[in-house]
């Protein structure tokens, strides 16, 4: 009987995770209808009934260990570091064993990624996707070189600071991942230890979105306001789109990409800036991403004179929801249809190499499109990555709001007009105020 009763409750417990990732996937793709939810909920619920406990004690016993590790590499200071500068951004795992965690963590944001029963469909998506992502990083050299590009820039940029603005020094980079460590609350942690006075949150993203940013900045929020009272002053540079360095920078890749096309070609190149793309959802609440990195186009064009066509389109659509288009693999298929065969792509939204640019535009779109489209040519531009016109570009953006007293932009203190999250509007007290 004991063991009828195992089996039971273990069939049970399997045939709830089928109805959870049922319900996640009609979710996602946006078809899930009143009387389909209904009915998957009311299944859920008879299952729930059967095997709870026996649930329970499954998850926890199988619950993933995330480890954290330290939010900073070994910096040279003998002196008592006064400005700390956070450095935001999604992270990536450094060996193909992190994948997991990695995208446990970004399947239990909120932020990012809404879903019914998240706590439970997260592990589940999670341990579905490790594989093919594994796959990717393997091909990539076994794991993303994010935090290696984060800590050259930081360090470039910190010796900067202290060089040309030592009023506001010793200063001191941290790194605060969102998804990978060195996790945000650990840089954090490390932060209130090293007695800083004044945090700065510098996001990585130099257009602003709910997603990236914003979700950087309610980790922030949440984790200082779970603390004992900090004597540390938070401020934030949430934007930067069109600093003059950021856009120098892209232009001068561009102009050196461009002498890798033959010389009878170069006139025929057609520029394709290709940035993260967002759900329409986001988007139509009111999100600045979309303008923001138009504008950073724009201005690089300026730069350029206007020299080539150009069109801004995005990347990295997940699902059969709508998303921001054009898609770059959608891009790049038309215009090679129309004999338009020189292409450049340039990733406009990242500041350094990660698994969107060396596997995704690299692999999927250069090596494997390219060929299937009958392209000529398709070249990317460099990534920013320890170029020392932007790290002096970034000395400069922590510089001038070191010196200008603000707290954050004047866009941040604005919610989006449909925003419903409200960790939104309490953060924005915090860094606003």
């Amino acid at each position: 009987t004991t063991k009828k009763s195992r089996r039971s409750v273990h069939q049970s417990c399997i045939l709830l995770e089928h109805y959870l990732f049922f319900i996640a996937v009609l979710f996602l793709i946006g078809s899930t209808g009143r009387f389909l939810e209904a009915m998957a909920a009311s299944a859920v619920r008879r299952l729930a009934q059967r095997s709870l406990r026996s649930l329970a004690c499954r998850h926890a016993a199988a619950a993933p260990s995330l480890v954290r590790f330290s939010s900073t590499s070994e910096q040279k200071d003998s002196a008592k570091p006064k400005t700390g500068i956070l450095l935001l951004n999604l992270g990536g795992p450094e060996k193909v064993a992190d994948v997991h965690d990695f995208l446990l963590r970004l399947f239990l944001d909120r932020d990012l990624i809404p879903l019914p029963f998240q706590s439970r469909l997260a592990p589940l998506i999670a341990r579905r996707r490790t594989p093919k992502i594994e796959q990717q990083y393997k091909e990539i050299g076994g794991g993303s070189p994010i935090l290696s590009w984060t800590t050259k820039q930081a360090e470039g940029m910190v010796d900067i600071l202290n060089k040309t603005s030592p009023e506001t020094g010793p200063h001191k980079f941290y790194v605060g991942f969102r998804y990978a460590n060195p996790l945000t609350e650990d840089a954090i942690d490390q932060m209130e230890k090293d007695g800083i006075e004044h945090a700065v949150a510098f996001t990585q993203y130099p257009q602003y979105s709910c997603s990236t940013t914003g979700s950087s900045l309610n980790a922030i929020f949440r984790h200082v306001s779970a603390q004992p009272k900090s004597a540390m002053r938070w401020t934030a540079v949430d934007r930067w789109p069109t600093h003059s360095g950021l856009t120098n920078v892209f232009a001068n890749n561009i102009r050196d990409a461009l002498l890798k096309f033959p010389a009878d070609k170069r006139e025929e190149v057609v520029l394709l800036f290709s940035a993260h793309s967002l759900p329409m959802e986001v988007v139509e609440r009111g999100d600045a991403y979309q303008h923001e990195v138009a504008a950073t186009v724009h201005r690089i064009m300026e730069e350029l004179d206007f020299s080539h066509p150009y069109r801004l389109v995005w990347q990295s659509k997940v699902g059969p929801k709508k998303w921001l288009g054009p898609q770059t693999d959608q891009a790049i298929e038309a215009l090679c249809k129309r004999g338009q065969r020189n292409l450049m792509l340039v990733p406009i939204a990242f500041t350094s190499d990660h698994i969107e640019t060396l596997y995704e535009l690299d692999i999927e779109y250069i090596e494997e499109l390219g060929k299937k489209s009958n392209a000529e040519n398709i070249i990317r531009a460099e990534s920013l990555n320890a170029n020392p016109v932007f790290i002096q570009a970034m000395a400069d953006i922590v510089a001038d709001h070191l010196k200008s007293g603000e707290r954050c932009s004047r866009q941040l203190s604005l919610r989006c007009p449909m925003c419903t999250n409200a960790t939104c509007g309490a953060m924005r007290e915090m860094f606003c105020r």
